[in-house]
């Protein structure tokens, strides 16, 4: 298990770098491309900062919001607060808030920027299809998210992606109101082929980039939640019936489906497709678990 948790997070911090230099590649080579020479890659640099704040302090609030969450009240909800708090007090956290979505589909994401500012949502569906120790394993899953920083790293993810986006916008728009005289005139041809390219795969590598980091998280997770409950089959069994259950979250969206603990969007397989999942494969994921 421990063997897997280093190998794992040594791979997602690996893929955050490459995420990091990607943007300031973008804003070296736009800027340059611009004849604006270490301005665009300051203001890269800026712009990542300054969505990573915004979404570091108000990240919870918003999936909460997209989710249609409601605070999970203590006496209609007994066994999901006391489980919680047994595997808060064995991860030596404190406990996280819990919210309940009214939906059959069962599943269930942790979000937040710290352990102190943790929340785990669950839908009805997943407390009404599960047995205990199926539950326990879930709620253990999202408590190693919260354990290992999953969510803070997540969240960062999420805007890194976005920051690309923004640049990629911003050098199209640059390019068709009045842009291509000023790229001519301070950039080599080189250079401006350079930006192009990137900026018509960069956001392509940004999300591929995305989708890897959550993928290694989500193996962190089984193991972390596996150590926490020390019963890996009851997180296996639970993954096998959320993977099995024919009803669709519709609450879930693009924007929030990695960070639920089964992908409530359809994923395809085969190796290429398998490059868009933001979950690696369930049948995987039980495997792993069952070999512990």
């Amino acid at each position: 298990m421990y063997e897997q948790i280093e190998r794992n997070i040594r791979k997602s911090w690996v893929l955050l770098a490459l995420f990091i230099l990607l943007i300031l590649g973008l804003g070296y080579v736009f800027g340059e491309a611009y004849a604006l020479g270490y301005v665009g890659l300051a203001a890269a640099a800026v712009l990542a900062g300054g969505s990573a704040w915004a979404a570091y302090y108000y990240s919870d609030r918003i999936v909460l919001s997209i989710s249609k969450a409601r605070p999970a009240r203590h006496e209609e909800y007994p066994f999901l607060h006391n489980t919680v708090e047994g595997l808060a007090l064995a991860a030596g956290l404190p406990p996280p808030r819990i919210y309940v979505i009214e939906d059959s589909a069962p599943n269930a994401f942790a979000a937040g920027r710290d352990p102190a500012h943790a929340v785990i949502a669950v839908t009805t569906g997943l407390l009404e299809k599960l047995n205990r120790l199926e539950l326990e394993g879930v709620l253990a899953h999202e408590m190693a998210h919260i354990q290992h920083f999953d969510i803070r790293l997540s969240t960062l993810v999420v805007v890194l992606v976005g920051t690309v986006a923004l640049l990629s916008d911003w050098f199209w728009r640059s390019m068709r109101y009045g842009g291509r005289r000023r790229s001519r005139s301070g950039a080599s041809g080189v250079l401006g082929a350079a930006a192009l390219l990137l900026a018509v795969f960069a956001p392509i590598i940004a999300s591929l980039i995305r989708l890897a980091i959550s993928r290694q998280r989500e193996y962190l997770a089984d193991v972390g939640g596996a150590l926490l409950s020390r019963y890996p089959e009851g997180l296996a069994s639970a993954l096998a019936k959320l993977d099995a259950d024919p009803d669709p979250l519709e609450v879930a969206n693009k924007a929030t489906a990695h960070l639920y603990i089964v992908n409530p969007l359809k994923e395809w397989g085969g190796r290429v497709n398998a490059l868009f999942n933001t979950h690696p494969p369930i049948e995987e994921r039980i495997r792993r678990l069952r070999s512990m």
